[in-house]
């Protein structure tokens, strides 16, 4: 019954995850503003590299492409400053100190574009700019070579082999509980009727959007729970003395100087194959859209206190119990009874399957994959929940950036 809810409930949220709007224009429009502030910042010979060659010209186009009742009030002044058509001084106000906005009113009115420019704002836009795109270049890059070196030594027969799988002596009916009876009906169908009116009681005299910062920490946490709680019930009935070297869970912290580095490895080489994957699904099928809620909040939060709070579910909270759920306990069950490459690829499609979004169903499960291969690959959990903290660390960066 737990394995049937949890089908019917993944399914409708995936197909419901379709309807949802995909990060992706609002990330490329927040790339396409940097690049005219940053203009005057960047030396003339990289300008073409970073910047393309007409920034005003792909923002107006990409302005031009979102319905009229889509835009905000911003996105519709900006509009119209690069259409020609002028903007009252009123009408800035309202908006504050909009540097961007500044600056294409002032060359509107005929100015000198060399007078209308923001020196300290176009610093930073340069900075943030070449950071958010240089730095997925140079992991993607390290990342490569990463894995022609690794399989250049599959080829020659010189990869140390890989420890052997251990972890809690559990049964796939004790999986099925865990993951569809607990991670997916009762965090999903019971936890929220009591989570979701505690958490609006709770959060009531808090704006946005630290209401909604918040909430994610709260609910997230609360809808932990369950799974947790299974998880540590099933784990206590197992007979300790039989428990290996480093516990059921194989969490295994020390040495710490490993943990990171196969983190860190495992990051890099992984980062292509997703991007990779996102590159091919989009030339493929288009952006099928369903991006995760949470990108967006981040995306469009200036709260340091929320945005403080969203990176504690994304960089803490979240690798911390999924890691626990599907490589602490989930993959070394299913490599037991199916073989480790079976274990790996099944627990990276749930994994992805869990996150309910159609558009990252195949870089999250590229993701997982990456994620068990490091925990196999190391014989510990701790350099997967490292590595997953990373990769979402440095997504969130990126947004900030953006």
């Amino acid at each position: 019954m737990s394995l049937a809810l949890a089908g019917f409930i993944w399914l409708s949220g995936l197909l419901d995850s379709l309807s949802r709007p995909s990060v992706a224009p609002a990330l490329s429009l927040q790339q396409q503003e940097l690049t005219i502030l940053a203009e005057p910042a960047v030396p003339p010979s990289l300008r073409e590299a970073l910047l393309g060659e007409s920034p005003r010209e792909a923002l107006l186009k990409a302005l031009e492409g979102i319905a009229s009742e889509d835009r905000s009030e911003r996105q519709q002044q900006m509009l119209l400053l690069l259409q020609g058509q002028g903007l009252a001084s009123a009408d800035l106000e309202r908006e504050g100190d909009d540097p961007l906005l500044k600056q294409l009113l002032c060359e509107s009115r005929g100015s000198d574009p060399s007078l209308c420019m923001d020196g300290a704002a176009a610093g930073r836009a340069a900075f943030r700019l070449a950071v958010s795109t240089v730095l997925p270049l140079v992991t993607a890059l390290l990342g490569g070579l990463l894995l022609l070196s690794q399989a250049w030594r599959l080829l020659r027969g010189r990869l140390m082999a890989w420890p052997e799988v251990q972890g809690p002596d559990l049964t796939l009916i004790d999986m099925a509980l865990l993951v569809a009876g607990g991670f997916v009906v009762i965090s999903a169908v019971g936890v929220p009727l009591v989570a979701f009116p505690l958490v609006g009681a709770l959060t009531a005299g808090l704006g946005s959007p630290r209401r909604e910062a918040v909430g994610v920490v709260i609910n997230y946490a609360v809808m932990a729970l369950p799974s947790l709680l299974i998880l540590w019930r099933q784990v206590r009935a197992l007979p300790m003395e039989c428990a290996p070297q480093g516990g059921w869970m194989q969490w295994r912290i020390r040495p710490l100087f490993s943990a990171v580095r196969d983190a860190v490895a495992g990051w890099l080489m992984v980062t292509p194959v997703v991007m990779l994957t996102g590159w091919l699904l989009v030339r493929l099928v288009g952006d099928p859209g369903g991006s995760n809620p949470l990108l967006e909040l981040v995306l469009g939060s200036h709260d340091p206190l929320a945005l403080g709070l969203l990176a504690l579910t994304a960089v803490v909270l979240a690798p911390l119990f999924e890691e626990t759920i599907f490589r602490g306990a989930l993959l070394p069950v299913l490599a037991a009874r199916l073989g480790p490459l079976a274990g790996v690829l099944l627990s990276g499609l749930l994994f992805a399957m869990a996150h309910i979004s159609v558009g990252e169903l195949a870089p999250l499960t590229v993701l997982g994959v990456g994620l068990g291969l490091v925990r196999l690959r190391s014989g510990r959990l701790w350099p997967s929940v490292l590595m997953h903290g990373l990769w979402n660390a440095v997504t969130f960066l990126n947004l900030l950036l953006l």
